[in-house]
């Protein structure tokens, strides 16, 4: 999202290198400006596109329509729902909310590194996107120690209870 919109501010930056006056090199020079991280506009057209990619990404990977025949197919329902376009309607409702919960808070975790440098000039050295792979990795980590630290317990249980874990054990 922040690479097209930046892509103008940097197109602009090439053709109003000069000292040119006339009205389109001022318009360009001020459409670049406005377009710079920690401009208001920017952090807008920012918020706008990250919205709307979520969205977009969504629609195409998610079929509601095929969920709603898959589970006609096997059978399965969802209480209160009939089978057909009213799964599907309800699928697509379910999943625009999903969606736009998960938009807000990707949105929110990549406009905190402009809010931390606009409002309290903290140096930060990461962009949203860069918080983000952060954040994600680190729940992955977190839940990987936690299954290990399961399976221990679990292990030391069943050697509590004199049970043998598989063959060779």
């Amino acid at each position: 999202a922040s690479s097209i919109i930046l892509f103008p501010a940097t197109i602009a930056q090439w053709f109003t290198s000069g000292e040119n006056t006339n009205f389109f090199s001022r318009f360009i020079k001020d459409l670049s400006s406005t377009l710079q991280p920690g401009q208001p506009v920017y952090i807008i057209f920012y918020a706008a596109a990250i919205i709307f990619f979520c969205f977009f990404y969504t629609a195409l990977v998610f079929n509601s329509r095929e969920t709603a025949d898959n589970l006609k197919k096997s059978g399965a329902f969802i209480p209160g729902i009939r089978p057909g376009d009213q799964t599907a309607k309800y699928v697509d409702k379910i999943l625009a909310r999903l969606t736009l919960a998960g938009a807000a808070y990707i949105t929110f975790v990549c406009l905190l590194p402009e809010f931390l440098v606009l409002n309290w000039n903290v140096p930060f050295y990461f962009g949203g996107t860069s918080l983000l792979i952060i954040v994600v990795v680190t729940m992955d980590f977190m839940a990987q120690v936690q299954s290990y630290l399961m399976q221990q317990q679990y292990e030391s249980l069943m050697k509590k209870a004199n049970f043998k874990m598989g063959p060779g054990a």
